[in-house]
Order: structure tokens, then sequence, then C-alpha cells
């Protein structure tokens, strides 16, 4: 009966503590005119007029988790002991709302941004990613199976919830960029990028119950009233062995995604004499607006997967039924507990096909930045998943956010202050650091580090090579192009 107990327990802290969905990648330094290759997943546009000529990343990462329902005492985290709920962790059992969670793991593999001239630039991006998102339950059904279960004080009494689900999906993806300035009028300057993307489908999966009823008689005797589940996974997980090694293979499972994006930059200052450094240092002009804004489009598309001979889409009426069967046993594998819930109870929608297509967290991105002096910025910028509902089992959703970050500029200095709300009302504050060739940084490190218990983090960090300097006269502005000036800047264009 313990072992029952955990088995629940850590399916609701699965789904509601442990899941990882995407929202913005590194945050507070991903709209920064010097964030080169690290921008273009939110907005292939920014590839465009880029800051440097080239610009390649070694290796990168982004991580994300959080949930809303349990908060973690941070010692206790840390500890390595077992974990007692009100001493160690916390659930919020008198919330209204429904719990969730959310989360994401990005890796951005070796990549590289060429700008071609001042105006176009092409870009590779190879990441693998995972994204998984989890709840939509109601807090008083995650309050039966956290506290005391099973609770003698609810036998006997219905427990109801119109819909739960989990989902998840890990994949390779190679992003192949072009972004152009493509309307130069006067103050105005219009820049758009697309990125078209070769996706290799690694696991996904979900499990969603609908329309549940159930009454616990005893600890061990159950009757389900009412209930659909539906739950599928692509079949080589039925012979993973728990490694992501043993499972990633960057072609398998092909599909097709997409990136698109605009952005427009105010130039109230771009006609007049040209910089002082215009000769040394590639592209000054890629950061003279005075504000810009931006909007895109990110992970348009997903991936086609064969289903496990084991999926599933169960009515799970029963009556009198023994509450152990339900749980996953020691030493049982994905495809054996699948295959034995698959006989318990009777199939419906037999007719669904061998295949399911898992969309990726498709979200719409906005930024608007203001240049104060040339080394202080400001820039706002939100992302909006648009996958949310319950009609779709097949997608993760990417987490609803919003975004104000302060900012000093300089060359090989980046110094950022990311201030963000997500949708269920989660605020931080963060701190981000770019110091040549190291970027690294947290959008909750600074709320995190003043609260005593937490309930979601992030982390970024990322090496790149970057050039430091060009010789005079190494790269060609094109017409006009030493006409540019920066705002105060007196230098004259050099006379032949």
């Amino acid at each position: 009966m313990v072992q029952h107990r955990y088995s629940l327990l850590l399916l609701i802290a699965g789904l509601l503590t442990a899941a990882s969905l995407q929202a913005q990648t590194f945050p507070g330094y991903h709209t920064s005119q010097y964030a080169g290759i690290h921008a273009v997943p939110f907005n292939p546009a920014s590839a465009a007029g880029s800051r440097y000529r080239w610009d390649v990343n070694i290796v990168g990462a982004d991580a994300k988790a959080g949930n809303t329902y349990i908060k973690f005492n941070k010692a206790s985290l840390l500890s390595g002991d077992s974990l007692k709920r009100f001493v160690d962790w916390f659930p919020d059992t008198l919330s209204k709302n429904q719990q969730h969670a959310w989360g994401s793991v990005d890796i951005m593999m070796p990549s590289a941004l060429y700008a071609i001239n001042e105006r176009q630039s092409i870009a590779f991006t190879w990441r693998v990613r995972a994204s998984f998102n989890g709840g939509n339950i109601q807090t008083s059904t995650a309050n039966f199976f956290s506290l005391n279960y099973p609770n003698p004080r609810m036998y006997n009494r219905t427990i109801a919830d119109e819909y739960g689900g989990f989902y998840g999906q890990a994949w390779n993806e190679f992003g192949f960029t072009y972004a152009k300035v493509f309307k130069d009028v006067g103050d105005h300057r219009w820049k758009g990028g697309i990125t078209l993307k070769y996706l290799g489908g690694q696991a996904a999966g979900y499990a969603v119950g609908r329309d549940a009823a159930f009454v616990f008689e005893s600890r061990s005797r159950v009757d389900i009233n009412s209930g659909k589940l539906n739950y599928a996974y692509n079949a080589e997980m039925d012979a993973w062995d728990g490694s992501f090694g043993t499972l990633y293979s960057p072609f398998q499972n092909p599909g097709i995604g997409a990136d698109i994006g605009v952005i427009y930059e105010w130039r109230p200052d771009s006609d007049g004499f040209g910089s002082y450094f215009e000769d040394d240092t590639w592209n000054p002009d890629a950061d003279t607006w005075k504000a810009r804004i931006g909007v895109s489009i990110v992970d348009i598309g997903g991936i086609s997967y064969t289903k496990s001979l084991y999926a599933a889409n169960l009515d799970m009426r029963v009556q009198d039924y023994d509450a152990h069967l339900l749980e996953k046993r020691k030493g049982e594998s994905i495809s054996q507990y699948a295959r034995r819930m698959s006989t318990q109870f009777a199939h419906v929608d037999s007719d669904a096909g061998d295949k399911f297509y898992m969309n990726l967290p498709t979200s719409l991105n906005l930024m608007g930045d203001y240049n104060i002096d040339g080394r202080f910025f400001v820039s706002a910028s939100a992302t909006i998943g648009l996958l949310g509902g319950k009609k779709d089992d097949h997608k993760t959703n990417a987490l609803t956010q919003l975004l104000v970050t302060p900012r000093y500029e300089t060359q090989h200095l980046g110094v950022y202050l990311p201030f963000s709300v997500n949708r269920y009302g989660q605020a931080d504050a963060g701190f981000g650091l770019r110091a040549g060739p190291l970027v690294i940084g947290s959008a909750s490190l600074f709320s995190n580090l003043a609260r005593s218990t937490v309930n979601h983090a992030d982390v970024f960090v990322a090496l790149r090579i970057i050039p430091i300097r060009f010789n005079r006269g190494s790269w060609d502005k094109g017409g006009g192009g030493i006409f540019r000036k920066r705002k105060n800047n007196l230098g004259c264009p050099s006379v032949p």
C-alpha cells in the first residue's frame, strides 16, 4: 500500500513539478542587438543588419521548470533527504484555480550566423529540445492524491474532474535562416526573416483523462463511475532503457517546422555624418535605431509518430476495482505497463489509426526596444502560447509571459535585469551577463534568492565565438552607408 501511495504521489509530482515547457529562450538577453545567433530563435528577422560579421555558438543551454501547486523549501531540495509534506514541500490546498505545470530544455549545439553584407544574413542553428506540460486539474483532485492518500475522510465521496492531461515531446532541430533589410526609407527600416526547420522526433507522448468520477470504498477498492483515458507514445519508446543517448537519432521521425518574423526600426538620426568607428568594427549601424518593434510566430509545424502497439483510448468505467492495479510496478517497463492497462478496460475509438501528429509549442512573440543613449536600453517582450485549450491532445503549449528588461550594453559587456510575469501571476526578477564569449543568467535569480520556498526556476548559459575587431576598411558599407550617423556624433565622412 505504501508503494501504491508513493506511485500516485510521483504521478502528481510528475504532472505538477517536473514538467518542462518553452517560454522565452535566453530571457532578457534575447532582445539585445549583441545577441546575434542567440536572438534568431525568438525572431529570425534579428539576423539582418547583424552587429557581427559572423557569430558562432559553441554550446548553449536554457532550462525552465515550474508548477502552480507545490512549493519546495530550498534548503530541503539540497539536503538529499526524503521530503516531508508541510515541512519540505507545501501544496496549495486552498486554491480555487486549476493546477498546471510547465518547462523546457533547449540545448543549442554548434550554430553560426554569417552577415553577407550589412543588409543580409544567413544562419544555421542546431538545437536539441524538449517541451512538456501538464495539469489542468482541479485543486480538489490534486489534494485527494497528495494529502494522506487515500484519506479515510474521503471514502464514499465522489471525486470528479472534467479534464487533466500530460503532454511531452523531445526533438532534434536543424534550422536554416535567411534575413534581409527589405525596406529602408528615411527614418524607417524594415527587416524580415524566416527559418525553415528539419525536425527529428525523439520521443513524444500524451495521456489525457476526461469526465472522470470515482469513489474510493476503502484503501484498495474503487468505483470508477465515468471517465475516458486516451494515451499514446511513439513506438521507439518501447525499447527505451531510460537513457537519452540510446533514444537519440537526429533523423528519425522527420518533420517540418518554421519561424517567421518582422522588425521595424525607427531611426530619426539616420541621415548625416558617419561614425568614428565605421572603419574599425563591423556594422556599428546595427544599433543606431532609437526605437524598434518586432513580431514573430515561431515553432510552426510538428512531427508525425508511429504509435506504440500498446497505445489505447479506454473507457475507464469499472466497479469494485483493485486500485493497486493502476500503479506502475517496480521493474515494469513502459510498454509492459501500457499493455497491462490496455487489457483491463474497454477500448473505444479503435479506428484512431496507428499514427499521431504532435504539434510544436507554437507561439506569438512580440518585442519593443528603446535606445536611451547608445549604452542604456529598455526592452519589453511577450510570448503568447497559441495551442492552449482542451480539444487537441497532440501538442505542447508555450507559457504565456511578459518580460521587461533594462540593460547596459558595450561591445564586450552586457548587463541585463529582466522583470517578468507569466499567465499564472508568478512574478520574477532576474539577472543576465554577457562578458565577451560567455553568456549566463536566470530570469528568476533575484526573486528565488529572496524566497524561502520556490515552485519555478530557470537558468541559461552559452559560450560563443565572435570577432573582436576588424582592420580598417574590412567591410563595405555599400551605397550611401557612410552618411549614417549616431546621435551626438561629430565625426565627418572622409574626403577622397
